[in-house]
């Protein structure tokens, strides 16, 4: 495919992937996390971090900000997956989206949760006010984790599908020209 190509299909599946997000959803259970591995996988590299980051901004628009802090840690932890999707793009197959997509959801838990106590008042700052925010994190972990490999599958099987049906499409073509010749 080529990047006019690849750059429609991108594009599109981020606005899927904005416009998925901002429809009623079970908590945590949207396209985000997914969409920051999509890029890393098949953007150029200035659309790598610019497309799940723009949507995440061009969505929190219309659903509200909140914290600085944790909204930096969110957004960071999305440029985190986005570099995973860039790693598994040198040896993609199932396996290696499988584990970029798990090691994803995993860094995204991890990470946000420990803003949310480090910078709010919501959990005592102890040990124990760590685990019992990861503990309560859990079931919203557990969307994550499942929207993270549905939407991946959806995206990443788009884009798989996009490629293959222009590569059949082109060779089919090219085919039809030289039997013409």
């Amino acid at each position: 495919m080529n990047n006019k190509n690849t750059n429609l299909v991108l594009i599109l599946i981020t606005v899927m992937a904005s416009l998925i997000r901002l429809l009623p959803h079970p908590a945590n259970f949207v396209p985000m996390g997914a969409l920051a591995i999509t890029s890393g996988l098949y953007a150029k590299k200035k659309w790598q971090l610019l497309l799940p980051l723009g949507a995440m901004f061009a969505t929190d628009y219309f659903i509200g900000f909140y914290d600085v802090k944790v909204m930096a840690v969110v957004y960071g932890s999305f440029l985190i997956s986005a570099f995973i999707g860039v790693l598994v793009s040198r040896n993609k197959n199932l396996f290696t989206v499988i584990g970029g997509t798990f090691a994803g959801s995993v860094i995204f838990y991890l990470t946000t949760n420990f803003a949310v106590w480090a910078f709010s008042s919501m959990y005592a700052h102890n040990f124990g006010g760590l685990m019992t925010s990861y503990i309560m994190a859990l079931p919203f972990f557990g969307n994550s984790l499942l929207g993270d490999f549905f939407y991946v599958g959806i995206l990443v099987g788009s884009a798989e599908f996009a490629m293959y049906a222009y590569r059949y499409l082109s060779l089919g073509q090219l085919a039809e020209v030289k039997n013409r010749v």
